[in-house]
């Protein structure tokens, strides 16, 4: 018996395990299975480097930190929810599971959350579309256009049912009620709202209706406003033809709209205060002069009641035609600086609707009528006239000829004392030679007639008989 027999110690053979040879898939296959159950959500943070944006929309980078490094994937549908767009050097919290790429025998994270640690996603986006535009110029103040000192209809794009729509209104209506003001309704927050706000734009620049556009919406968080800071809405608002104001927010509150818009408004109602604040500077500066007019008319009231006080009588009213006289000169004087006060633009403005007021009264039915009645008088009262006129010539050249007659008829040679002689047959005697004794006769005088029998005849007596 060996020395281990005796120690009471027996020994088998040792065989051998049974060797399991793996496939490469079947071995990368399981461990993606055991790591994808064991780590189906997690939380990593590190910085982002290596990055890759596939044209299939996919993203790809590199999760690392001091001491490792992990490769990650972000798929489409999560990539488009992103509100920034992520960068190399971007320290980052991301969430998802643990799985092998099996084409490369690689261990990745397949992400479906990623947001920037620190700063919020919105600010970051912020920042980085903030950037993008400066770069491209669309912050340029070179290109942004000056608003319409007197424009005379205004667009606003905003939501119809909140306070700001009231707000401005009541300041147009109080500084120039003759204002026009159009309302877009838009939604102001949410998913859709840069879309809708941005059709308000396109829609007044396609109809031309309205002279500035302006965006409002009151205050709110970042995510409030995050309509204002999408690309697309600030690319509208920098093709616009017309210009835009941008009134979103509080003072403090700053939007992309606000850098890429002609001119930014600290709230709406600010807005309403500088589009209408030529016109109101105008109304003033004439407010201004009117009172300037009346109290230097009152002084020289004053000073004239005072020197009449201390003039005779004899003088006081010819000093007073005189005084008279120059301070209406100076009133005219101080009209004529008032109207070139008021600029030609607003009597241009005045003409315009003067035109448009002749235009409209042209075309009315009404007004035609009552120009044709008056111009029918006017006819009637020419032709009566006329009439007249023409009945008294006829009247005047009647009596003419009635007086021309009347100094050549017979009659009126009758009148002085002569007579026509006729004989029996009613022939004109004009010589005693054509009577025979014995004859009838008629001798016609100026109030009737006297028939008489020629008994002589006799001669003509001479002047010297």
């Amino acid at each position: 018996m060996s020395q281990a027999g005796q120690l009471g110690f027996t020994f088998e053979p040792v065989r051998e395990p049974a060797r399991h040879v793996w496939k490469v898939s079947e071995l990368v296959g399981e461990v993606c299975a055991h790591l994808e159950r064991q780590y189906a959500d997690v939380w990593i943070e590190g910085e982002i480097s290596n990055l890759r944006a596939a044209s299939s929309g996919h993203i790809y980078f590199t999760l690392k930190d001091d001491e490792a490094q992990l490769g990650v994937v972000l798929f489409r549908r999560q990539a488009s929810l992103l509100r920034f767009r992520p960068e190399d050097g971007l320290q980052v919290l991301v969430r998802g599971r643990v799985s092998v790429y099996a084409q490369r025998g690689q261990m990745q994270m397949v992400v479906e959350f990623l947001e920037p640690v620190g700063a919020g996603s919105l600010q970051i986006a912020f920042e980085q579309l903030k950037a993008k535009l400066q770069q491209e110029g669309l912050f340029d103040p070179a290109r942004k256009r000056p608003l319409p000192a007197y424009p005379r209809c205004v667009g606003i794009v905003t939501s119809p049912s909140g306070a700001v729509i009231q707000d401005f209104l009541n300041i147009v209506n109080r500084r120039h009620a003759a204002l026009d003001v159009l309302l877009y309704p838009a939604l102001v927050q949410g998913g859709s709202a840069a879309q809708e706000i941005a059709s308000g734009i396109e829609y007044f620049n396609q109809t031309r209706n309205v002279d500035v556009i302006v965006i409002a919406r009151g205050g709110g968080s970042l995510e409030d406003l995050a309509p204002f800071n999408a690309e697309g809405l600030a690319r509208v608002i920098a093709a616009s033809e017309i210009p835009v104001v941008s009134a979103v927010g509080h003072e403090t509150d700053f939007t992309i709209a606000d850098f890429v818009a002609d001119l930014r408004a600290p709230t709406p109602s600010a807005a309403a205060e500088l589009i209408t604040s030529a016109l109101h500077r105008v109304e003033e500066h004439v407010a201004a002069l009117a009172l300037r007019l009346d109290r230097a008319c009152r002084y020289r009231l004053l000073h004239a009641r005072d020197r009449l006080a201390r003039l005779h009588a004899e003088v006081v009213f010819a000093r007073l035609r005189e005084g008279f006289g120059r301070r209406q000169q100076h009133i005219d004087e101080l009209r004529f600086r008032m109207d070139a006060a008021m600029g030609g633009a607003f009597r241009r403005a005045a003409l315009r609707l003067h035109e448009v007021l002749s235009r409209l009264q042209r075309q009315d039915a009404t007004h035609k009528m009552q120009f044709w009645r008056e111009r029918l008088g006017a006819l009637e009262s020419r032709l009566a006239h006329a009439l007249q006129y023409r009945v008294r010539q006829g009247t005047a050249r009647l009596d003419a000829v009635v007086r021309q007659l009347s100094a050549l008829s017979p009659l009126a040679v009758l009148q002085r004392g002569y007579a026509l002689v006729f004989d029996e047959g009613g022939t004109l005697i004009r010589q005693a030679a054509q009577f025979s004794a014995g004859e009838q006769m008629t001798v016609r005088l100026a109030d009737g007639s006297v028939e008489g029998r020629v008994t002589r005849i006799l001669p003509e007596r001479t002047s010297r008989q």
